[in-house]
């Protein structure tokens, strides 16, 4: 009895082993495997070629297709979208890859994941101003292209990068007029003026420098300092002469900021009003 049972559960294991085995993936050549990605990257089916890029790496880690698997693994993730994917597979290629002359390819493209990675899937099909985001991966992005640039300032991938950096600095200053301009709706102009005087210190070579000088002078004018006021407008005046802030005689108009009438009269007329 006990050795029929025993038979039994041989026979059970060996059946289960053999069906495992069976479903095993066949193991390909090196070559093959890199083919098939290289085929598929082609013809724009990535999926595959991350399928075939994933096996070359699990079977053949030391091979000799490794190093520009890993890099077309990179390549095939952010094709696929999979920005922190493409992220990762940069970082691990440098730590094993220190030395490599593509080295630089791979922190571009680090760096353009991050630059892409807090515009989600619905910014893309949906009108979302980048401006108005949390800043996310841009400061992110921006080390990341710093480094390239500081390690590899005649790389190819140099001039792109720069032109992404000037990018996430403007986008970081028309966040920042973004919140200046929510304050103002709160009135809250202490804090928008602090924001727009952020905006003019650190960001002095963007667009929204603009609209920065003339938040200032507007809040400046509300707190009554008459003095920090006309300075921004000089600035302004000097910078941005044709500024729609100005004129036809260059005389500062302030809109932005309206002073609310909060005198004991006021109230008293909109009381008396409201019980007619």
């Amino acid at each position: 009895m006990r050795s029929g049972f025993r038979l039994l559960l041989l026979s059970t294991f060996l059946l289960i082993a053999a069906c495992a085995s069976n479903d095993q993936e066949e193991v390909l050549p090196e070559e093959t495997y890199y083919d098939n990605a290289r085929s598929a990257m082609r013809s724009g089916n990535f999926n595959d070629a991350e399928r075939n890029l994933d096996f070359l790496e699990t079977y053949y880690p030391f091979g000799r297709y490794a190093e520009q698997a890993q890099l077309d693994l990179i390549y095939s993730r952010y094709q696929n979208l999979d920005l922190e994917g493409a992220r990762a597979a940069a970082d691990r290629f440098l730590r094993l890859n220190p030395q490599s002359e593509h080295a630089d390819y791979a922190m571009y493209m680090r760096g353009l994941a991050s630059y892409n990675l807090d515009l989600s899937l619905a910014a893309r099909y949906f009108p979302i101003d980048p401006s108005e985001r949390a800043p996310g991966e841009q400061m992110q992005a921006f080390r990341d292209f710093s480094e390239l640039l500081n390690r590899y300032p005649n790389s190819e991938y140099a001039p792109d990068a720069r032109q992404r950096m000037v990018a996430i600095r403007n986008r970081m200053a028309e966040l920042e007029i973004h919140v200046a301009r929510y304050y103002i709706k709160r009135e809250a102009y202490v804090a928008a003026n602090n924001r727009a005087r952020y905006v003019v210190e650190n960001y002095s070579t963007t667009p929204a420098v603009e609209t920065a000088l003339i938040i200032l002078a507007e809040t400046y004018q509300f707190m009554d300092l008459e003095k920090a006021a006309n300075d921004a407008i000089q600035l302004l005046a000097l910078n941005y002469p044709d500024s729609d802030a100005f004129d036809d005689e260059m005389k500062f108009q302030s809109s932005m900021l309206k002073r609310e009438d909060r005198s004991l009269s006021s109230v008293v007329t909109f009381g008396l009003m409201g019980d007619e």
